[in-house]
């Protein structure tokens, strides 16, 4: 299944370990500053509503 990448395959295979990482990083981040945003939203919209 895995192609032979021969004398480069640490490099390749670090390469792609590396990528995956920053993107779960990404993921994850984008995720808590949603989460984070939301809230704020709904904060703003609580004092908004008690007005």
């Amino acid at each position: 299944m895995m192609p032979d990448l021969g004398k480069y395959a640490g490099a390749v295979l670090s390469a792609y370990g590396v990528s995956l990482a920053l993107i779960l990083g990404i993921v994850v981040l984008s995720v808590l500053q949603a989460r984070r945003a939301r809230q704020r939203l709904a904060e703003a919209e609580a004092r908004r509503d008690a007005r």
